[in-house]
């Protein structure tokens, strides 16, 4: 009859961690959902304005069809795996498509602010030079975010790592997060 009790007990104390340890994990995926939309609300603009500058060197640039024609595939990529990571950025492969998109993007409109700069005509004209201005400071606050999401994507998978939690982690279905 005694050892009725320590084991209600054990299995109470038992419950109430698996419970807190599944509502800490919870909140740390929704940390990453949060930072995702903060990172993915930079890309947005960064999209927008890689647009706007697209349109603007189309008829200015004829000469540069393929890299402007690169920049757009590339973007038309990277908007599509945002769009896969939207739904589920704890997901690993999304995110990793994500990376691998948003890094060849990045290094298109890199060459396409070189570009610009280039050629003192058109980093000469304030529209042009606003855009790129502008896509810079994009470019920072879209780094930032990024940051802030890799931290939370850290955070997350050190506590799925960690035992006994990732022994209950195994049976709800939760896996490691992927970093940008």
């Amino acid at each position: 009859m005694h050892w009725n009790w320590w084991l209600w007990g054990l299995g109470a104390v038992l419950l109430f961690w698996c419970i807190g340890a599944y509502n800490r994990v919870m909140l740390l995926r929704n940390d990453i959902a949060k930072a995702f939309a903060q990172f993915d609300d930079a890309l947005t603009r960064r999209f927008t304005q890689a647009d706007l500058l697209l349109e603007r060197l189309r008829e200015r640039l004829p000469s540069e069809q393929a890299s402007l024609d690169a920049l757009a595939a590339a973007q038309a990529e990277a908007k599509t795996a945002a769009q896969a990571v939207r739904a589920r950025p704890q997901a690993a492969d999304p995110v990793a498509q994500l990376a691998v998109a948003a890094a060849v993007h990045g290094a298109a409109l890199t060459r396409l602010v070189s570009l610009v700069e280039h050629h003192a005509e058109l980093s000469a004209d304030p529209d042009l030079g606003g855009a790129v201005e502008e896509l810079k400071l994009i470019e920072r606050q879209r780094a930032f975010s990024r940051q802030v999401f890799n931290q939370a994507v850290t955070a997350y998978n050190e506590a799925v790592r960690q035992f006994p939690t990732r022994v209950l982690m195994s049976f709800v279905g939760f896996g490691e997060a992927r970093s940008l």
